[in-house]
């Protein structure tokens, strides 16, 4: 399709991507192309946000997110646990009164490799800030109480047709791209033909959530500790994990329960006493069910349709990686629909969505969440402190040193990106290191500058070219080669002593979303070479072989 007959589509269209489903990713991918000027309706059957308090833990790579669009402060303001009480993990063995306890998910001890530190509140107070954000974007249309009923696709764009929830309204809306966020049952999924690789399902598990005071005063023994998880034998690996709501009254609890269980046939209290170890008052407020399985899409592109979140992935809530994975899918396909719509970037790095964070996932459920379950069923198989209790201590304290291991070792990168320099041969994953120099493929460390900015202050909306003591030629190479691509590239340069010089790079160009696409040394770069680099950051091989 020709430029103007691209141009003359799009103008007919309601939007130039329409978002089914308005959680936690949908409205972050609104905020991401939103801020960008592209033209969004966003489709949410829920009025209001579901009170269901699940996706709590905010790693610092997701308060990136939140401070690039513009709601960091909104969203710190709106925590449910007071700044000063903390935000700590535990896990205990047998009860959470138990002897053996040690701090778990210590992510504070990643912070220095971020701009921003790491919160911790309820998804529906997440959501309701995301809304006030979109609110305020005037490119970005929500339609609240309804549903997304079928999507197909032409050469021209996609019809989406929506249904009003409890109504008879109907209607279709036509747009360049779709994306479904619309959850694990997605329509958008579905409807495209993505095809999904799931797991048996493994357990039942139940979701409560209950208020008591007097579990506040059972765990103060522990301050500072918002969340805990307890290690039993007969669970086979698989946690009884508490939360706190609120500081002081409010919880939520998750564990597996037997096949068949109800509402009406189970005692919930009893199962709560138990993991904690002790009576405590009990005041229900919601019992659900959900089955305990992992989800990949075998794709999460499907033409002009895309899917993300829980409708690209889904797992047991362990650790905190869901709701940061899907933030992570919005801000990674957000710029890269917005560079194809804009004209700066190619069919190439659309393609790189699904090449950069389906491998990311895959590796997240097999490396980290998988791996959990089954090293937990492993020790407590091994390990009993009835049995031998000097080498439970011992294998105990073990435990908790490779604790922090694993939050170090969470480090998802796209090294065998087709958009990222030297990517051949190499593979993207969630597994790495965390390290301060510059790598392509890697998250960018944030690093003050001599003039006492952060370098996260100073990056663009586009990509930026980060200068440190580099050749003047070949910064202007870089300035000539964008400006002849109309790519948006920022200049940040600095000289002499400071931070930067921990990145190990004079020239480092940075994707939009933080992360690095190319290194370079001291050494002199041509037009034509910049130009080679851009293209490839860009997705447009084209322009690559044309200037090779």
């Amino acid at each position: 399709m020709n430029a103007m007959h691209t141009e003359q589509a799009n103008a007919q269209h309601d939007a130039e991507v329409v978002i089914a489903g308005g959680g936690p990713v949908g409205m972050g991918l609104a905020i991401e192309l939103g801020q960008r000027g592209v033209r969004v309706v966003v489709v949410e059957r829920y009025p209001q946000p579901q009170p269901i308090p699940k996706g709590q833990n905010l790693t610092q790579r997701t308060m990136e997110h939140f401070h690039f669009w513009g709601a960091e402060k909104r969203l710190r303001a709106a925590r449910t646990i007071p700044v000063e009480y903390g935000i700590g993990g535990l896990t205990a063995h047998g009860s959470l009164l138990g002897p053996h306890t040690y701090d778990w998910l210590q992510r504070e001890l990643v912070k220095p490799y971020y701009f921003t530190g790491n919160e911790r509140l309820p998804q529906y107070a997440t959501e309701a800030v995301l809304r006030q954000r979109v609110a305020e974007l005037p490119s970005v249309r929500t339609v609240y109480g309804w549903e997304t009923r079928s999507v197909a696709q032409d050469d021209d764009g996609v019809s989406v047709t929506i249904a009003e929830r409890g109504g008879e309204g109907e209607r279709v809306l036509r747009c360049a791209y779709a994306v479904g966020a619309d959850g694990a049952r997605s329509v958008v999924r579905e409807q495209a033909g993505i095809a999904q690789t799931r797991t048996d399902h493994d357990r039942m598990m139940v979701l409560l959530v209950f208020r008591s005071r007097e579990l506040h005063r059972l765990l103060e023994r522990y301050p500072g500790k918002s969340y805990y998880n307890v290690l039993q034998p007969e669970l086979k690996g698989y946690w009884k994990f508490f939360g706190r709501v609120d500081l002081g009254s409010t919880w939520f609890f998750h564990a597996p329960v037997p096949p068949g269980t109800t509402k009406d046939n189970f005692d919930f209290a009893a199962y709560l006493h138990e993991a904690v170890g002790a009576p405590f008052d009990v005041e229900f407020e919601h019992i659900g069910f959900w089955d305990l399985r992992f989800m990949l899409a075998d794709r999460y592109r499907a033409g002009r349709i895309f899917v993300a979140g829980d409708a690209a992935h889904s797992h047991p809530p362990y650790g905190g990686y869901g709701v940061n994975s899907g933030l992570e899918d919005a801000r990674n396909l957000g710029w890269k629909l917005a560079a194809t719509l804009q004209g700066w970037g190619g069919e190439r790095l659309l393609d790189s969505y699904d090449a950069e964070r389906r491998p990311v996932f895959a590796s997240t459920m097999r490396d980290f969440i998988a791996k959990s379950i089954e090293d937990d069923r492993v020790f407590l198989d091994a390990h009993d402190p009835s049995r031998d209790l000097a080498a439970f201590e011992a294998a105990w304290t073990a435990r908790a040193q490779g604790a922090v291991g694993e939050v170090h070792a969470f480090e998802p990168h796209y090294e065998g990106s087709t958009v990222v320099w030297g990517g051949e041969d190499r593979t993207s994953s969630a597994s790495g290191s965390h390290r301060f120099d510059a790598r392509p493929g890697h998250h960018l460390a944030p690093a003050a500058l001599p003039s006492g900015r952060n370098v996260y202050e100073a990056l663009g909306e586009g990509f930026t070219l980060l200068a440190f003591d580099a050749d003047a030629s070949a910064v202007q190479a870089f300035r000539d080669a964008a400006a002849a691509q109309n790519l948006p590239l920022t200049v940040v340069e600095a000289t002499g002593s400071g931070e930067q010089t921990r990145y190990g790079a004079r020239l480092v160009l940075v994707r939009p979303d933080q992360f690095v696409a190319w290194t370079g040394g001291a050494g002199a770069v041509s037009v034509g070479q910049a130009r080679r680099v851009l293209a490839l950051s860009a997705g447009i091989p084209e322009l690559e072989a044309a200037v090779a």
